[in-house]
């Protein structure tokens, strides 16, 4: 009880620092944090959650932990002004208790789309009362996605890929409608070979011939970081698809891929330009 009674006397916001514009920022998900690098407010960082990871010097803001699984003291530590946080950040009762002690919070809705993307980078930006350091982000997106349409335009191919999600030790999952790797599949002008349910569910042998993939999309984590492109090609009923029979695995960053961060209409340019290269 002392504890959180000094938390409190030491974190509650003054209704004249609510006023100024944040100078200590905590930023929870990688897209948010790559927000702050392009709006050119890095300096303000004084940390960053472990998906924060681009650009390569987001890696040496401190640590406070997985987005799903925040600690209030390692944030509080940090002494913030702001929290930035992403949607899907938790658990609940550490969001609760950082309220609870006077903490600011900016939550930032997940983005499916370039106009979500776009309106995030607003969102930050007038928050952080640097509205004009926006546009120069804002315009590079917009020249990004006028080179992708013409890209479609000029080579309208539409072949189906396959997301597939290693996570930890489980069952590979694919990735259906209404998901990251869903929307940024149909940014590219492809179409998702999962089709039929929301989300992600575990990948079966019997589902994986049925879907016939023409690729198959897997993403690697953090720099450096591994897919198991192997380990997919030869899992059961992977291996019976044209895609894996024919190489056809595309692997990318995870957050370049699924982010939804300033850097969307460029990887989806990215992901275009390799099945396009391979297309038959």
């Amino acid at each position: 009880m002392k504890l959180l009674a000094f938390l409190a006397m030491a974190f509650l916001l003054t209704d004249n620092a609510l006023a100024e514009a944040p100078k200590r920022i905590v930023s929870i998900g990688g897209a948010n944090t790559e927000i702050l690098y392009g709006l050119k407010v890095e300096d303000r960082l004084v940390g960053s959650d472990t998906t924060s990871y681009y650009p390569k010097a987001a890696q040496q803001t401190p640590k406070v932990g997985y987005m799903r699984a925040l600690s209030a003291e390692g944030i509080l530590s940090l002494k913030p002004d702001l929290v930035i946080l992403a949607e899907q950040s938790g658990p609940p009762p550490v969001l609760a208790q950082l309220e609870q002690v006077g903490v600011k919070m900016l939550k930032i809705e997940e983005a499916h789309s370039i106009a979500d993307v776009k309106a995030n980078i607003n969102l930050i930006a007038k928050t952080l009362d640097v509205l004009d350091q926006a546009k120069p982000v804002l315009e590079k997106i917009d020249k990004d996605v006028a080179l992708l349409e013409k890209t479609i335009e000029q080579n309208p191919i539409s072949p189906s890929l396959m997301y597939i999600l290693q996570a930890g030790g489980g069952a590979p999952l694919a990735a259906g409608e209404q998901t990251a790797a869903d929307h940024i599949i149909k940014l590219s002008g492809a179409k998702n070979a999962v089709l039929g349910y929301d989300g992600y569910k575990p990948l079966t042998p019997e589902s994986a011939v049925k879907m016939k993939p023409d690729y198959i999309l897997v993403s690697r984590h953090g720099q450096g970081g591994s897919s198991g492109v192997k380990q997919f090609k030869n899992a059961p009923g992977v291996h019976l698809t044209r895609a894996a029979q024919e190489g056809r695995v595309i692997e990318m960053d995870m957050l370049f891929l699924l982010g939804f961060g300033p850097r969307t209409a460029e990887a989806a340019l990215k992901l275009r330009s390799l099945y396009s290269g391979q297309q038959s």
